[in-house]
């Protein structure tokens, strides 16, 4: 969902607009979530770069029939104002389809609906500029407290464009993440966020391997396990994982997706938050367990008609994997955690559905000092999503996982962390943010007497200094 990173500035002409409140990088639905809550504000005004042609989502896994795995209310500005002109129910009301929604009876979306509700929204919000790669962001004093220039090229003309802004809103996201050991395959290997670009390609051979834990994973397995009878081939899936983990919805759970929780995560100190981030991670990548179940069903109904062809390794972790080219296939070196076994395995087609990681843009780099680091390199976040010095000026959207905790990517928080942005932005309140939503309380008194983590999360105003250690 983000606009590329690039090095150097481009050539050719510049041309020099207004100066925005801010200028915000990348439109994924964080992105464009903001700038929905955004349209309605008039004190508020800001551009939104992005170097894709059109809004898409995920895109390579537009699966026939999968859905969210969040309710709907989980769109765009629902959480933040349910009377929204851009709610997801907005888009079923333009579109004919609420009653068939409402009778359908699930709160949870197909992914596709997700989508075309996405691209309604971009259609009518304004201030999106798609089809602006971002390639440098610098920052010049005009004696007024400074401004943000981002220079973006046209990737359709090449020409480039300059927009400023008081305040730098990153919304780049995250990136397919593809093992070490894996990142100079040549030929039929991809990640599973280009899988239908290159399903019929897959099909055609004569074995195919799915590498990862996730829904991802369990989704292109089953998607290749329903037809590989058919189509005459062999698919395994291989999990480091100990066991195929379901994602945990229980509503006590779901509990750690709120403003106390991330007070609580956000107040840890960060080698118990990395912890944390590994412990967790089933909480929220996970496979739903009606897709578990999906598949155990579908091997029963092929199983009925005779030996599947298939196998599911769990327990093994990818070590290894290289490219033999006399025999067209890959040579996947395998290791089981428990029983310290080892062993290789051919295949024609390789599925790294191995997940998404983070990454700093270069386009930062021009300004990295202004920006807080933590020990890793990573983002020091602030409680209120900001990562300058004066916790005013740069904001993160979903480039907070290793300090905010397992709400960060979660579409339902979306809503939420716009609104802390926005009050900020304006010095107000726009939105009204919630600051205790939980039943549960987490941790228990600190050494100041009270509560761990109890920061409120309202932002601080933009026209005010923020004072030492405020939302840290």
């Amino acid at each position: 969902m983000s606009a590329p990173a690039g090095a150097g500035a481009p050539e050719g002409p510049v041309h020099e607009g207004p100066v925005h409140d801010f200028v915000a990088v990348g439109i994924g639905p964080f992105g464009l979530g903001l700038a929905a809550l955004v349209a309605p504000v008039p004190d508020l005004s800001g551009v939104f770069l992005d170097a894709k042609e059109e809004f898409s989502w995920h895109p390579g896994m537009m699966l026939e029939g999968a859905t969210t795995q969040v309710p709907f209310m989980a769109d765009l500005v629902t959480m933040a104002d349910p009377t929204s002109e851009f709610s997801f129910l907005a888009w079923l009301k333009a579109t004919g389809r609420l009653y068939p929604f409402y009778i359908r009876e699930s709160f949870y979306p197909l992914r596709s609906d997700v989508d075309a509700y996405c691209r309604w929204v971009a259609g009518r919000v304004p201030g999106l500029r798609f089809g602006r790669e971002v390639v440098r962001v610098d920052h010049e004093d005009d004696g007024a407290g400074g401004r943000y220039v981002v220079t973006a090229r046209c990737t359709r003309t090449g020409a480039t464009e300059t927009h400023r802004g008081r305040r730098l809103v990153l919304g780049v996201g995250t990136r397919p993440s593809v093992p070490e050991v894996a990142r100079e395959l040549p030929g039929p290997a991809l990640h599973s966020a280009s899988y239908l670009d290159r399903k019929d390609e897959l099909q055609r051979l004569g074995s195919v391997t799915v590498v990862g834990s996730g829904q991802s994973a369990a989704e292109v397995y089953l998607d290749l396990l329903t037809d590989a009878r058919r189509c005459g081939y062999r698919v395994d899936w291989v999990t480091r994982s100990p066991r195929f983990f379901p994602m945990e919805y229980t509503k006590l759970t779901l509990e750690m997706t709120s403003p106390e929780y991330v007070r609580y995560h956000h107040a840890l100190p960060p080698r118990r938050r990395d912890e944390l981030a590994r412990e967790q991670r089933q909480l929220h990548k996970g496979i739903s367990a009606d897709l578990v179940d999906a598949i155990y069903d579908t091997l029963y109904r092929l199983g009925s008609r005779g030996e599947v062809p298939t196998e599911l390794l769990t327990g093994v972790e990818l070590t290894g994997a290289r490219r033999d080219d006399e025999r067209r296939t890959y040579v996947l070196d395998l290791h089981h955690a428990e029983t310290g076994g080892r062993t290789t395995r051919e295949t024609q087609g390789l599925v790294l559905a191995t997940g998404y990681r983070a990454e700093v843009p270069a386009f930062l780099e021009p300004v990295r000092h202004r920006v807080r680091w933590d020990a890793q390199g990573r983002y020091d976040v602030a409680l209120g999503y900001t990562v300058d010095h004066d916790d005013r000026e740069v904001f993160v959207l979903n480039g907070e996982e290793h300090t905010h905790g397992i709400a960060a990517p979660d579409l339902g928080m979306g809503a939420f962390r716009a609104s802390v942005v926005i009050n900020a932005m304006c010095g107000r309140e726009v939105y009204p943010v919630e600051e205790h939503i939980a039943y549960q309380q987490f941790g228990v008194e600190g050494p100041a007497g009270g509560p761990l983590g109890d920061v409120h999360l309202r932002g601080t105003p933009a026209s005010e200094p923020a004072p030492a250690g405020a939302a840290r």
